[in-house]
């Protein structure tokens, strides 16, 4: 007659069956990853009142599908969430005392990291401080650093334990924030080197954690020369590639900011692999990497085989639960941007100020100076391709008119850096023409000197963006193509006729991005040092221009904009032919 077994051994059996060695064997991770959302959240466009073919709805159908395989599904998000459309700038302004929808979806979702990005950022204390509160997943990053105390603002990484695999997540955003945003709105907070903290948060992390993984999880994009800047510039915009080359210890760098999508590998210090993933836009796609994890029990430890791809978001219908769920809210928001605020008298298009003087621009540049009452105002058509059509015009138009939230600035500048800074602006927008056959705008080239395409847009690549092509109202000027760099701009007088002068100081309207050194035009065109740009503040508004500008069309009622005509491009032949070529070639017929 056989003996039962001793309790001991079968306590000791137990023990050996629930031990790290004898897990399941082999692990599948797959990690999906989204970035720069912009409040994509419904297959609907609340600013041009139409459907989309993607949104955080649509993947909500992806994951469902790919958490019924057998792996493990990490849910990861590389920032940029809090501004873009306006569903998510009324819960962060109009809607502040209820839960942020945007958290709602990403806890309904199941993400299980977050990284910072400077939009998110942009949105302002109020806003951030209550949403990492509401998020029940950690909001990474580990270069924004408390200026009182040394230590990270936000949490530095994560541990994520999956199928007995531990995993950690590094994140950090862009350290260019003081160069694009007013100080209140990061107030408490400086943001160190990427790669500086890299180093030293990896170590911590392999000293204290020992992770079987570790990703990357960064609001930075790939291409580090993006500006004119070099690999060892400081405080790089996008650093994300140079951390993976030379920072070892990452398996993969996931990646965001710069819109792009990216699927590919580097080698480390060491002569590792380490793979690069970041989706596109507005959900778009998202990038997806699936590790193969092997327990080899001879060394105790995991063998890693990773493969990444970037799925399209478009392919997938909208979750039905997803939709109900939220559906209160959509409906919501969809009223609040359908609400009228005037009427115009015309079509005004964005397209219109990429080769000139414009209504689009000018009305900016109106209600810039009667809001200040500043003798200059600065401005540019930040979207390359809106408008706003004649007739009702509703909340929704104003984030056409105005994309981002940018604060106001009156600020005190010399005749001298006004010319300056025109010079500079125009240096990237216009070609120097040496005859009507020329092209007007400054197309990006090759070697060959052919017209380069986007891959994002297939669309002619320009060497600067639209939102950079800053004109001036309050004065009278000419722009001279045919003059180079730096030599183009003639300023003749103020538009009430009386005399401009370079050593005069006037009072200058202009967004807060722009005043605090984005794009360049006052730290490299006007050539004023960064740390005096504070200084040069004489007033800033509480609340976004956007905010501004729909009151200002409220209380008018009804609006005809008009091209002020206040500048010109000279010779006017050469430019006519320039933008009629150039025009057919940036908006072929037929396109919307």
């Amino acid at each position: 007659m056989k003996k039962s077994p001793k309790p001991i051994f079968l306590f000791l059996l137990a023990l050996l069956f629930s031990s790290p060695l004898t897990f399941a064997q082999t692990v599948t991770l797959k990690i999906i990853q989204t970035s720069d959302i912009h409040g994509a959240i419904f297959p609907y466009d609340f600013i041009n009142d139409k459907k989309t073919s993607t949104s955080l709805a649509q993947l909500q159908t992806f994951l469902k599908q790919e958490r019924q395989k057998d792996q493990e599904v990490i849910l990861l998000d590389a920032g940029d969430l809090l501004q873009g459309q306006p569903v998510v700038y009324y819960y962060n302004f109009e809607k502040p005392n209820t839960t942020h929808l945007l958290a709602e979806v990403m806890n309904f979702m199941g993400y299980d990291a977050g990284a910072v990005g400077n939009h998110d950022i942009e949105a302002g204390h109020p806003v951030y401080d209550k949403f990492i509160k509401e998020l029940d997943f950690p909001w990474l990053s580990a270069n924004s650093i408390r200026t009182k105390s040394g230590e990270p603002y936000f949490p530095p990484y994560a541990i994520l334990n999956k199928g007995g695999v531990k995993i950690a997540v590094l994140g950090m955003v862009t350290p260019n924030i003081p160069n694009w945003l007013p100080e209140k709105i990061w107030q408490g907070m400086e943001f160190e080197d990427m790669i500086i903290a890299a180093r030293k948060w990896v170590k911590i992390i392999h000293e204290k954690e020992n992770p079987d993984l570790l990703f990357g999880l960064f609001h930075s994009g790939v291409d580090f020369s993006y500006g004119g800047v070099t690999f060892d510039t400081p405080k790089n915009e996008n650093a994300s590639r140079l951390i993976a080359e030379q920072v070892a210890g990452f398996d993969i760098v996931f990646v965001g900011h710069d819109h792009q999508g990216w699927n590919f590998s580097v080698k480390n210090p060491e002569d590792e692999d380490v793979y690069i993933l970041g989706p596109k836009s507005d959900a778009r796609n998202v990038a997806v990497a699936t590790v193969q994890m092997e327990f080899d029990k001879t060394t105790n430890s995991w063998q890693k085989k990773i493969r990444g791809e970037l799925i399209e978001i478009e392919n997938f219908e909208s979750d039905e639960e997803f939709m109900q769920k939220f559906a209160s809210a959509f409906e919501e928001v969809k009223k609040y941007v359908s609400r009228p605020i005037g009427t115009f008298s015309k079509t005004i298009s964005t397209r219109e100020a990429i080769f000139g003087n414009s209504a689009f621009v000018d009305l900016i540049h109106q209600i810039q100076l009667n809001l200040t009452n500043a003798d200059i105002s600065f401005a540019a058509p930040l979207s390359f391709n809106a408008a706003i059509n004649k007739g009702e015009v509703y909340v929704r138009d104003m984030f056409n008119l105005y994309r981002y939230e940018n604060l106001l600035y009156t600020m005190k500048l010399t005749g001298q850096e006004v010319k300056d800074f025109l010079e500079y602006s125009y240096k990237f927008w216009f070609n120097r023409m040496s005859g009507a056959d020329d092209h007007l705008l400054n197309f990006v080239k090759d070697e060959q000197g052919n017209l380069v395409k986007s891959n994002r847009s297939s669309s002619y690549l320009l060497t600067g963006r639209s939102y950079n092509f800053d004109s001036a109202a309050g004065i009278k000027y000419t722009v001279d193509v045919s003059k180079p760099a730096g030599e183009r701009v003639t300023i003749l007088a103020m538009s009430d006729g009386t005399a401009f002068g370079l050593n005069q100081e006037y009072k200058v309207a202009i967004n807060s991005y722009r005043g605090n050194g984005g794009g360049g035009h006052l730290l490299t065109g006007a050539k004023i040092p960064k740390a005096e740009l504070a200084k040069r503040v004489l007033s800033s508004t509480e609340k976004d221009l956007r905010y501004f500008l729909m009151k200002w069309i409220e209380k008018t009622g009804r609006v005809n904009p008009q091209a002020l005509g206040n500048w010109q491009v000279i010779p006017q032949d050469w430019w006519r032919a320039g933008k009629k070529r150039d025009a057919e070639l940036l908006f072929p017929a037929g396109t919307n």
